[in-house]
């Protein structure tokens, strides 16, 4: 064997040696990514419930704005940790690796951002913008973890209106809960008309048009339905409060108001998407 045969062979081998180390690299760098989007996804789903735990706990308070400070205020430190769990991804994603891999983290990320929205409806009773989310995703000196993709954006902003269905059912009930579900149900019915436009541009939004479609039917069927039981009566506020409360339930048990389809779980395909 000639010495330019063993060259050859030796830098064959050395680049197989470095295509593999970065095959390796590629697929723990992945696992780490996903793990981490599960996390994040685990975390923003306790922070979902805490909100609603939060804003229903106390049968006494009926001042929107006080259950949306104190809301806000509990949800921060779930958020902070949250935050951090992007920031640690930073290195992973830096340049553009963040576009080989956004299919691994966006899972993660759009369920935050669902959770992160209604914090902020619940605390303004308005929509988070683009920026104010991209912000979260800052550290102190304005250095962005990674660009926010429109489309996760977008994504969790539809799954927020399935949020705000539960929210305002349960608001029914309450001491001014039937204004509150009526101004939920027009902040929910605007959503959907501006996200109509989108569709075209982003295929899985005109998916999850259908659930927002569901979600505000869902609304309107409540809110109809005590509107037009209560017009019947004219008693004083408190004792209509406790009418609704029945009518609501009684319908609750016949249609099963608030249930909304159950979400399909993400896929191992959602997280693991290799694009060598």
């Amino acid at each position: 064997m000639t010495s330019g045969t063993l060259k050859s062979r030796e830098s064959v081998l050395s680049a197989f040696e470095s295509f593999r180390q970065e095959l390796d690299d590629h697929n723990d760098r992945r696992e780490r990514l996903i793990k981490s989007s599960r996390d994040i996804t685990n975390l923003s789903k306790k922070l979902i419930f805490l909100l609603h735990r939060t804003v229903t706990e106390d049968e006494s308070q009926s001042d929107d704005h006080t259950l949306g400070l104190r809301a806000a205020a509990r949800a921060k430190g779930k958020l902070a940790e949250i935050q951090t769990l992007f920031a640690n991804m930073r290195d992973e994603l830096a340049g553009d690796r963040f576009w080989r891999y956004q299919r691994n983290v966006s899972p993660g990320l759009q369920e935050y951002i669902e959770a992160l929205s209604f914090a902020h409806y619940l605390e303004h009773r308005s929509l988070i913008s683009y920026d104010q989310v991209q912000t979260t995703l800052t550290d102190r000196e304005g250095n962005v973890y990674f660009p926010l993709p429109l489309e996760d954006y977008l994504l969790g902003l539809a799954d927020l209106t399935g949020e705000l269905m539960r929210f305002a059912i349960a608001a029914i009930p309450r001491r001014g809960g039937r204004q509150k579900a009526s101004d939920v149900c027009s902040f929910v019915r605007a959503c959907k008309a501006d996200f109509e436009g989108l569709t075209p541009y982003f295929k899985e939004l005109r998916k999850k048009q259908s659930v927002t479609s569901q979600s505000l039917e869902k609304i309107e069927d409540a809110t109809y339905a005590v509107v037009v039981r209560t017009s019947e009566f004219d008693i004083p506020p408190e004792l209509l409060d406790d009418l609704v409360a029945q009518t609501v339930s009684r319908a609750s048990d016949r249609s099963s108001f608030g249930d909304e389809p159950r979400r399909k779980r993400p896929r191992e395909s959602d997280y693991d998407m290799d694009d060598d």
